[in-house]
């Protein structure tokens, strides 16, 4: 049965154990994770890493669904990046990126879902900056889980995210879109993924 459930999460791993990010969806009632690191592997917490994670998840009834390669902040594609950095509207133009939203938008029919990467703040982490932000629309209501458990909608991140440029106070020249949109521009190249010399042996080629 479908649900008529048009919320999503966000959520970052690296302050939680496996027992405490279980618990944190639970609270929620997300149903199913949706990994979008590049590289879903951690050195640092390796109980996170893709395997492991997804047979504790489907221990605890949760799904887990890998979409690095389609929304992974880490491109391939050479083609999106510039000076050697990672462009988000690049990426976003991208038919593997957009078939990413389209599965995720269609499991949202059927799971509550959680988008995950590593970061503990949403603003710092692509899963914000480039997905949600080319996710939302008005039938999606998109919910960040904080590190502390609690939730920050989107509406407020986006609020936070002006600010941190001094973007938040009115203009006479620029609507409020306008400032966002320069707000989500400057985040974007300010945390994207950066090579100094693109090769083909930087993807193992």
């Amino acid at each position: 049965m479908k649900s008529s459930n048009k919320t999503i999460y966000t959520i970052g791993y690296v302050p939680h154990t496996l027992d405490t990010f279980v618990n944190t969806l639970k609270m929620y009632q997300v149903s199913a994770v949706v990994d979008v690191r590049s590289s879903p592997y951690s050195q640092f917490k390796p109980e996170f890493n893709k395997e492991t994670l997804k047979d504790f998840l489907k221990a605890k009834k949760i799904a887990y669904v890998f979409l690095g390669d389609n929304c992974g902040a880490r491109v391939e594609d050479l083609s999106c990046y510039v000076n050697g950095k990672v462009d988000y509207k690049l990426v976003a133009e991208k038919q593997k990126f957009k078939e990413g939203l389209k599965r995720i938008k269609k499991g949202m029919e059927n799971f509550l879902i959680a988008l995950m990467c590593a970061e503990k703040d949403p603003v710092t982490c692509h899963r914000t900056i480039l997905i949600c932000r080319n996710l939302i629309s008005p039938e999606i209501k998109i919910k960040h889980i904080l590190s502390n458990g609690k939730i920050e909608e989107h509406k407020d991140s986006e609020q936070r995210l002006m600010k941190i440029f001094k973007l938040d106070h009115p203009d006479l020249f620029r609507s409020v879109q306008q400032r966002l949109e320069d707000a989500y521009s400057r985040q974007g190249e300010k945390i994207a993924y950066e090579i100094a010399e693109p090769t083909n042996e930087d993807w193992g080629q």
